[in-house]
């Protein structure tokens, strides 16, 4: 029997060179070593982006791929930090792949975001009620957020969660959940990416 082989999209965020410290690519390779299809683009200017450009790759690397019959398996998103932005953004515009489920990491406010000239253009205008009718119950959505995230201080659950009404797991002390908080290796997102049940805890 084969076994089934997901494909996995992974977003990163602003200032992000997909470093190897990073849980990202920790992820990435642990997934690729399981046999399954991994996107971990680079998305272009990463230091500047342009959101039409992120949006344009996002289409590029979103796409499915074709039916393998038994051994066809999920299409899975995790996007951290800038790269929700994206997502919501594209889901916003109608514009975002089909998936199977996705998971959102530390995302920044939008008051954050927009403070940052670089940025700015991902806050601006992003449609949350247009995001609240196309995301749950349509494409199983959980956002994963850390107590005392420089990024978002508020705590992602009130502009993200609660509003989109999302499935939400706090990682108290988790910060931005990124390496300088502790976040290379995080064996809870590889359960939860094989396991959509798992619940997604700190590394602590």
């Amino acid at each position: 029997m084969s076994r089934v082989r997901n494909t996995y999209l992974v977003l990163h965020g602003f200032q992000n060179h997909r470093p190897p410290g990073h849980w990202q690519h920790w992820l990435a390779g642990a997934l690729a070593e399981r046999g399954h299809e991994v996107r971990y683009p680079q998305l272009p200017e990463p230091d500047a982006p342009l959101l039409a450009d992120w949006l344009a790759a996002l289409e590029e690397h979103g796409k499915r791929p074709a039916g393998e019959g038994e051994t066809e398996g999920e299409f899975v998103v995790l996007a951290h930090s800038l790269g929700v932005l994206l997502w919501l953004r594209a889901v916003a515009a109608g514009r975002a792949p089909e998936a199977d489920r996705v998971l959102l990491v530390a995302p920044p406010s939008p008051q954050v975001t927009a403070a940052i000239p670089e940025i700015a253009e991902f806050a601006d205008g992003l449609d949350l009620d247009a995001v609240r009718t196309l995301t749950p119950p349509v494409v199983p959505t959980r956002l994963v957020y850390g107590d005392g995230d420089p990024y978002c201080p508020e705590g992602a659950d009130a502009p993200y969660g609660i509003p989109l009404g999302l499935d939400l797991d706090h990682v108290p002390g988790g910060g931005h959940l990124n390496p300088d908080h502790g976040y290379g290796a995080w064996p809870d997102v590889l359960s939860w990416c094989e396991n959509p049940a798992v619940r997604v805890r700190g590394n602590q």
